[in-house]
């Protein structure tokens, strides 16, 4: 088995057809039809990525999230949303989630999403860099880890991600498309809102150094200025 998935969805056709195409794809498959189950089964399991709609019962996908962020702030988590509520995909990546994907969904996208995820999160080459001096903290790519001022955080993979490219270009610029091409894949309108949402999330960690500022460099991009 690739890796063991958490996949909570109430559709009974769209589950059935999903988790087919997840096991052909040699994953282990834990389905559950409302929140409730779902969080039990996070209790109860180690599990790789979680797959959450964001419309269940007993227990919407946010409050499941947040519930699962408690225990562990660094799983991947993606959200399910229904084409016409926009609105969610924001509220999800504030809420700890590390992407969505719009209702209808291809088999092909949430397979890209889900490897992109799982190798960010498992593999890293043999010389590749992972730790990193950031102003006055330490930046532990591999283990998710950014520590400072007597503190450490554990970060999502999307956070890490986007600390490292930062970390990897210091005092660059660092164009808006480039950004969303390498974490997301792509350049779309509300990917760049949730990127928007992960520069917010990186500022607040990194505010107690009052030398390191994440700089809007209008109409271009972001530079990490240290």
């Amino acid at each position: 088995m690739k890796a063991h998935l958490l996949y909570v969805e109430d559709d009974e056709s769209l589950s059935f057809v999903t988790r087919d195409n997840l096991s052909l794809q040699g994953y282990q498959i834990t389905h559950c039809a409302d929140g409730k189950q779902g969080l039990e089964a996070f209790q109860k399991n180690d599990f790789d990525l979680c797959i959450l709609d964001v419309m269940l019962p007993e227990m919407d996908g946010f409050t499941l999230a947040a519930e699962i962020r408690k225990s562990d702030p660094e799983i991947p988590i993606l959200f399910l949303t229904a084409k016409s509520l926009k609105e969610d995909k924001i509220h999800g990546l504030r809420l700890g989630g590390d992407d969505y994907i719009t209702k209808p969904f291809s088999i092909e996208e949430l397979l890209l999403k889900i490897d992109i995820f799982l190798r960010r999160r498992n593999i890293s080459g043999p010389s590749s860099q992972s730790n990193y001096k950031i102003g006055a903290f330490e930046f532990d790519s591999d283990n998710l880890i950014l520590s400072g001022y007597g503190d450490e955080r554990s970060l999502t993979q999307k956070e890490a991600d986007l600390l490292q490219y930062f970390a990897e270009n210091p005092n660059q610029v660092l164009k808006r498309s480039d950004i969303l091409k390498k974490l997301w894949g792509e350049d779309d309108y509300f990917l760049g809102r949730s990127l928007d949402v992960f520069i917010s999330r990186l500022r607040k960690y990194l505010k107690k150094d009052t030398d390191l500022k994440i700089e809007n460099i209008h109409g271009v991009g972001f530079r990490l200025k240290c």
